[in-house]
């Protein structure tokens, strides 16, 4: 499905029919091939606005997944970069993809980003597309987890797209997504969380700042402006105090 060497129908209803963990680990092998893997605009993006912010000893990439992030952060950091995940499908994906002979040297980890193993290591934490996989009531133990894995000073960057227009065919696709995955989630265990309109910028904001972080926002101006003149998207700057 969506490329010749993407996954089938048949695949994906498979991983929507198991667990966030055990979908992943059957996606991961296609994983590149979807649309669900981060843009390289993005990717692009984000790292030239964090560019000007650094240098950076050592960084993070939270739900690294295939490691595009964790690709991406290699520029940025001086000493080394770690991908955390906890499909074991995906961490194996990304280490047949990541060359070994470049430097900063990249680390694999598999753990729960809610649980994340480290404290006072990195300079800066990026994530990619994986927050729908976590409840708003989730959030603030991952942002407490992320807070505790930087050094002080640390920066915990991301981005996050404006909502969608009432009305507009993405906002109504988004929403109806968002509703089958509630009532597929109410008729069938295990549950596979993911959804798209759970991370309001607003509440996302108050979280990180109960977490410890002081937060920007920077536009992303790649992406162009909204009719209103704000920006389609921005990358969230949270700086451990």
């Amino acid at each position: 499905m969506f490329t010749s060497q993407g996954p089938t129908f048949r695949e994906l209803t498979v991983q929507a029919l198991s667990s966030i963990e055990r979908g992943y680990d059957l996606l991961a092998p296609k994983f590149d091939h979807t649309p669900f893997r981060t843009p390289d605009r993005f990717l692009d993006a984000v790292a030239g606005a964090l560019d000007p912010l650094g240098p950076f000893d050592a960084g993070l990439d939270v739900c690294c997944g295939t490691g595009a992030g964790t690709r991406m952060l290699r520029p940025l950091c001086r000493e080394r970069v770690t991908g955390v995940d906890f499909s074991a499908g995906m961490l194996a994906a990304a280490r047949e993809a990541s060359d070994d002979g470049e430097t900063p040297a990249v680390e694999w980890a598999r753990a729960d980003a809610r649980a994340l193993p480290f404290r006072r290591e990195f300079d800066l934490a990026v994530s990619f597309g994986a927050f729908g996989h976590f409840l708003p009531a989730e959030r603030p133990v991952l942002f407490a987890g992320v807070h505790r894995a930087l050094r002080p000073g640390g920066l915990f960057a991301f981005p996050i797209g404006a909502p969608q227009p009432i009305g507009s065919r993405l906002y109504w696709t988004l929403l109806g997504f968002d509703a089958v995955m509630r009532v597929r989630n109410a008729l069938w265990r295990p549950r596979f969380v993911m959804y798209y309109r759970t991370f309001p910028l607003s509440g996302v904001r108050d979280d990180l700042v109960r977490a410890g972080f002081t937060v920007r926002l920077q536009p992303l101006e790649e992406f162009g402006r909204r009719s209103d003149g704000s920006p389609n998207c921005r990358l969230v700057v949270a700086r451990k105090a």
